[in-house]
């Protein structure tokens, strides 16, 4: 059993990674407009599509980084990967503060913005599977949600806090400032970020969960066997996690990555009124995180999912037209559509990593979570942005929102519920092979592990 004090250390030193990632997906999704203007040629509105392109770009590699980190994680344990997969993305970030103008050193700007957008990329592959299979394997079976929805609240926490900076420099700098140099800022606080986050990971052990496979040698040896042994054996699930993360991601980045600069092009508010709406909304949706995770553990993840998803379905277009309205209408209109995406969000840590086995978890998770991202999530901005110039309609975001629902319940539909289900052992959690090995394992009558059937 997991002391009380081991697992709140373990809860931080997973969501701090997170808020580290998603630190810097809020700067640079609230400082687009400064980043484009000091780093890419062109006009206000090309540098802006390149700016947004270059978002995107990260996103390609992230499957890259879970190819690379998910096996790592199974062969050499969670623990080893996630310290340095925090400790790239701080630095990279760091870094894309210290990039010098395009009229300082021309197309070479660009350039070492995309290689370090990459890097956060091939980071992030491994840094956001790992942390979640980390809190999950830590958490007690029957609290799985709500411990796990801490992961979540480090997400927007650190989107929030990229945020806020971003927008409390813009207000204190003003435009000019923050056009020359103050942009920059932000990006430099990721330094004592990764820093605290590298301290605790170092001071954890591996999960328990992973540590009885070790000890009794059934985790994967190579990295080959592994993908093999996933694409053979685990398709399924594969497929499934691909098809929720089509629903979660195209929603989460229209949502949070988007929003300031659709409020701000297509809806006309002013810069800092773009940057104050989505900011309201996500910390009225953090409040809810705790609560839903808790329900989660209570009435099961699939029912919630059912909720979000059908909720987002109906509602996305009529709270478009809310949104549209007006400042006031518009942080309604984000704080609804918020709390409908809220009990996705909360429940990841708990759904995802019990989809697959501990030996194959992190591989399958971070391969999974990371294509269907890097097809739907990363991209989502700059489709928007592109779908909403060649159709002439501001309600693009609602209509991709409303289709990515639609995949994630045809995928939801093939879930197994797992909530209450132990993650220990080498069988799909929730499934009777599963049962049958746990009763096995406490029964202290097997040699090994993947010997019981």
């Amino acid at each position: 059993m997991t002391g009380r004090r081991v697992l709140r250390r373990a809860v931080t030193a997973s969501a701090i990674g997170n808020a580290t990632e998603w630190f810097d997906y809020g700067i640079y999704a609230y400082g687009v407009s400064y980043i484009s203007s000091a780093l890419f040629p062109g006009d206000a509105q090309q540098a802006t599509l390149f700016a947004l392109a270059t978002f995107a770009i990260s996103f390609l590699v992230r499957p890259f980084g879970g190819l690379f980190w998910g096996p790592l994680g199974d062969t050499l344990g969670r623990k080893s990967v996630l310290a340095l997969t925090i400790l790239m993305m701080a630095g990279s970030t760091v870094c894309i503060g210290l990039i010098p103008s395009y009229a300082a050193i021309g197309f070479w700007s660009p350039l070492l913005l995309v290689v370090l957008r990459m890097v956060q990329g091939f980071s992030t592959g491994g840094e956001y599977g790992g942390a979640a299979t980390f809190m999950a394997e830590y958490a007690p079976d029957e609290k799985r949600g709500f411990y796990g929805s801490f992961l979540e609240f480090g997400t927007l926490g650190g989107f929030s806090l990229g945020a806020l900076l971003m927008l409390g420099f813009s207000l204190v700098l003003g435009d000019q400032a923050m056009h020359d140099w103050g942009w920059r800022l932000p990006f430099l606080v990721a330094a004592p970020l990764g820093l605290v986050g590298v301290y605790l990971r170092s001071k954890m052990d591996d999960t328990p969960v992973f540590q009885e496979i070790e000890r009794a040698g059934e985790q994967e040896k190579a990295i080959g066997v592994e993908l093999r042994d996933l694409v053979s054996a685990y398709w399924r699930p594969l497929l499934v996690l691909s098809g929720l993360v089509v629903a979660l991601n195209a929603v989460n980045y229209t949502l949070l990555s988007f929003m300031p600069t659709y409020f701000a092009t297509q809806l006309g508010l002013t810069t800092d009124e773009s940057l104050i709406v989505p900011i309201v909304g996500m910390l009225f949706m953090m409040l809810f995180l705790p609560f839903v995770g808790y329900l989660s553990d209570r009435v099961g993840r699939k029912p919630l999912w059912w909720l979000s998803l059908g909720g987002i379905f109906i509602l996305a277009i009529p709270l478009y037209h809310l949104m549209a309205a007006g400042f006031v209408e518009a942080m309604f209109g984000f704080a609804l559509l918020g709390l409908l995406y809220v009990p996705q969000l909360a429940t990841i840590s708990a759904t995802f990593p019990a989809m697959f086995p501990t030996q194959v978890r992190f591989a399958g998770f971070a391969i999974a979570y990371n294509v269907s991202t890097s097809l739907f999530g990363g991209t989502a901005p700059a489709v928007n942005d592109w779908l909403i110039g060649i159709t002439g309609t501001n309600l693009v975001p609602a209509y991709f929102m409303m289709g990515a629902c639609v995949i994630g319940g045809i995928a939801l539909i093939f879930v197994v519920e797992t909530a209450g289900h132990s993650l220990r052992g080498t069988e799909i959690p929730g499934t009777e092979r599963s049962m049958r090995e746990l009763q096995a394992l406490d029964s202290n009558d097997a040699p090994g592990i993947r010997s019981i059937a």
